[in-house]
């Protein structure tokens, strides 16, 4: 089908394709999944890749010209290899040229944080601004940076990675061996561990938020009243660096109100101007963001 824009979405559970009729359509041609089985291995992930997109090329009615990939980690710019990825049979291998070779078709490849905020830049909540921060705060943190319509890479592939930057060097216990990260104090297992800390009970995020609301619980308002205190002082640190037009708030954590009101007058607190002119902004595309955002990268 001429003119269509094809994207996967590599995810930890499900492998995610999407054809679009063009790069400025939200309404699919096809939209398939098969799931990801990474305890198989990498080997078994390639030919799952090779199965879904056999069956979006008979859907579709003819085979792409090009994918955008959206992946756990990144692309090493120098070795050409998967780094810092949470499906951990991805890392050190060459799955760009390893795709490319087995579905003939060129491969461009980007982390699920930048799909997000390129499919939010062009095609949702920040559609027409210049500079987007898109955000993820969910099972873990991470952000995107698009200039232009352009997602931004950066000379070691980690642009927009501020999840781990360090908030408190004496902080929680990151994965990544340092401590005080940004997604030990924003992500939602680390949020509901703090509260499980002060509470002695264990509670799901959104559970925290709705008892915070009701006014019932002080370790509720103290668990969210971290969330927004830090979320402030994380997301100014960027704004100063990168001064986006729109900052776009995806994931799970993203549902919680809070972030949009008392969030954002903590961040104006830290911003370096006299007052702060950045839109943080909920996402508009929902699970779609990912997979469009991959579709974007050949559009």
């Amino acid at each position: 089908m001429t003119g269509t824009v094809w994207g996967i979405d590599l995810g930890g559970t499900k492998i995610e394709g999407v054809v679009l009729p063009s790069a400025e359509s939200t309404e699919a041609v096809c939209r398939l999944r098969v799931p990801t089985e990474a305890e198989k291995g990498y080997d078994h992930i390639l030919s799952q890749v090779r199965e879904l997109v056999e069956a979006m090329s008979r859907e579709a009615g003819s085979p792409p010209s090009a994918i955008g990939f959206g992946t756990p980690g990144v692309l090493d710019p120098d070795t050409m290899r998967i780094k810092n990825s949470n499906t951990t049979c991805l890392i050190g291998q060459p799955f760009q040229q390893d795709i490319e070779r087995d579905l003939g078709v060129e491969v461009v490849l980007a982390n699920d944080a930048n799909c997000f905020a390129l499919a939010e830049a062009r095609l949702g909540a920040a559609r027409g601004a210049e500079i987007v921060f898109g955000i993820i705060l969910g099972t873990g943190v991470g952000g995107g940076i698009v200039i232009g319509d352009k997602t931004l890479f950066g000379r070691q592939g980690i642009a927009g990675e501020w999840g781990h930057n360090i908030l408190d060097p004496q902080g929680p216990d990151c994965y990544c061996g340092r401590k005080g990260c940004v997604e030990t104090f924003l992500s939602g297992p680390h949020l509901e561990k703090h509260y499980s800390g002060l509470s002695g009970q264990e509670l799901s995020l959104p559970d925290i938020a709705s008892l915070h609301q009701q006014g019932r619980d002080p370790h509720a308002a103290a668990t969210m009243e971290r969330l927004v205190t830090y979320f402030g002082r994380a997301v100014a640190s960027v704004i100063n660096i990168l001064d986006p037009h729109v900052v776009v708030l995806g994931g799970g954590v993203s549902n919680i109100d809070l972030l949009y009101s008392e969030g954002v007058r903590e961040a104006e607190r830290w911003v370096f101007n006299d007052r702060m002119h950045t839109r943080v902004a909920k996402n508009l595309l929902g699970d779609s963001a990912g997979v469009y955002g991959a579709a974007m990268l050949v559009a």
